[in-house]
């Protein structure tokens, strides 16, 4: 009797492998005679030693599938599970070159390369990396504590760096829901002359979450996990009255809450959550003498443990070089004002 154990990265790892309704998995089983169970995110295979080393061989050519094209199509299985040709009949023409690899090696790549131009099989979860030393720290205070309150100005990464973090903690299995929040404030627009319903009214104000999510996952990735209510984009106003338990929460655009509203959200924290507050205390459309829920969570939470605050500045901007630039130029036009009056 032997066995063996494959480790996987996530959870969804071992669901995109096993198939709709563990179809892959019994498929694997009875080809291979193994026995597989998963534990965690180890699968363990025993039987013997043939056995165990086919069906082996075959979840890892499926990860290698999965590895290159993000998904493991009922096609990708059938080839792979298919009898191995023997002598002139396993040599391929592949891009006009002869080599040894069977069908199922290839076949992945080559799609791969197909899902890349049409723009299909998108994942860059955990592919995203700190370009700045302040976003460096950014990241590893997410890392290391349940809330974090950011202020930094325009194109530092505050939010998209919020989003794949929180995205990374979900395929950790850390947190089991993800819930995006934005204050509905205009800057000079009011809601009401916005045509459609309350949604088609807020989603101006949600879509630079929408935007950043859809950077990191495909469109159906995106489309499963709003409609499985793992990914939750909300206004500011339906948070009242929650609580929310293994939930990855981030609140942008938060120089537009007021302290009220910014204690609101802050408390809607349950068991096993994390919170991000991002913000740009230079862009605040609050009404005059309005005081910014962000600038007064900074003040009042900033020595609780437990809690971090990360100022971004303008040598974190990583859009277009003239962002840096212009946002230099109003601060500058800022402290000048300050200083005359």
């Amino acid at each position: 009797m032997a066995d063996s154990t494959v480790v996987l990265t996530h959870h969804d790892e071992a669901r995109a492998l096993f198939g709709f309704r563990d179809e892959n998995l019994r498929r694997l089983c009875s080809i291979t005679g193994a026995q597989v169970v998963l534990r965690g995110n180890e699968v363990r295979v025993s039987g013997d030693e043939e056995q165990v080393r086919h069906c082996t061989d075959l979840l890892n050519r499926w990860r290698n599938i999965l590895l290159n094209s993000q998904e493991l199509t009922p096609s990708d299985v059938e080839i792979s599970l298919a009898p191995e040709p023997s002598g002139s009949q396993r040599m391929l023409h592949t891009d006009g070159h002869h080599g040894s690899h069977s069908a199922a090696d290839t076949f992945a790549p080559n799609r791969a390369v197909q899902e890349m131009r049409t723009g299909v099989g998108k994942d860059r979860v955990g592919q995203i990396r700190a370009k700045t030393d302040g976003q460096k720290v950014y990241m590893e205070a997410i890392r290391k504590h349940e809330l974090v309150l950011c202020d930094g100005p325009a194109g530092s990464g505050k939010s998209y760096l919020a989003v794949a973090m929180a995205l990374e903690a979900l395929r950790a299995e850390q947190v089991r829901k993800i819930v995006l929040v934005r204050p509905a404030v205009e800057a000079g627009e009011k809601l009401g002359f916005l045509p459609g319903d309350m949604f088609a009214k807020v989603n101006p104000f949600l879509r630079p979450l929408l935007d950043a999510i859809n950077d990191m996952l495909d469109h159906e990735q995106v489309r499963r996990y709003m409609a499985n209510d793992v990914i939750e984009i909300v206004p500011l106003a339906f948070m009242r009255g929650r609580t929310l338990n293994d939930t990855f929460m981030i609140l942008d655009e938060a120089q537009n809450t007021t302290t009220t509203q910014m204690k609101m959200f802050l408390t809607r924290m349950g068991l096993n959550s994390r919170i991000v507050v991002t913000g740009d205390a230079t862009q605040i459309d609050l009404e005059k003498g309005v005081a910014s829920g962000l600038q007064d969570g900074i003040r009042r939470l900033s020595h609780i443990p437990g809690v971090a605050i990360v100022k971004l500045t303008g040598q974190d901007i990583v859009r277009h070089r003239l962002v840096r630039e212009i946002v230099s130029a109003y601060e500058a036009d800022t402290i000048q004002n300050s200083s005359r009056s």
